[in-house]
């Protein structure tokens, strides 16, 4: 089954880590609220690599809190990344064992989409 999540973030924070001189690497963290598909929220954790615009890499963690249409309702953390200029590279899936409710048993992938109406997860449950 494939479910596709839309989204928008919400608000965004810059965060440092203590006692770590990098600023070879962009840290924040993501309010997102989600609006078809999964009907709900995350916070996001969001690490990036790189300066120059088109080349820059990330890997970000989520924790998604929220119901589907139909109204199944749970927890799920996914984590995803790639690099900017080449999609094909970008990755996500369902961190294992990490869903609650009814999100208990989720498990597959979970990649970051782009169309006309904005970013979105593409959920492939297995």
């Amino acid at each position: 089954m494939t479910l596709i999540a839309r989204f928008q973030v919400d608000s965004f924070e810059p965060r440092q880590v203590t006692d770590l001189n990098a600023d070879w690497i962009g840290l924040l963290t993501f309010n997102k609220t989600f609006t078809k598909g999964i009907i709900g929220h995350a916070t996001t954790l969001f690490m990036s690599a790189g300066t120059a615009e088109g080349s820059r890499s990330y890997v970000a963690t989520e924790r998604i809190t929220g119901h589907t249409e139909d109204g199944l309702e749970g927890e799920v953390t996914v984590q995803h990344g790639g690099l900017e200029s080449a999609p094909d590279t970008w990755f996500g899936h369902i961190v294992p064992t990490t869903g609650t409710g009814a999100f208990k048993d989720w498990a597959g992938s979970a990649r970051i989409r782009h169309d006309e109406e904005g970013a979105y997860f593409e959920i492939d449950l297995s």
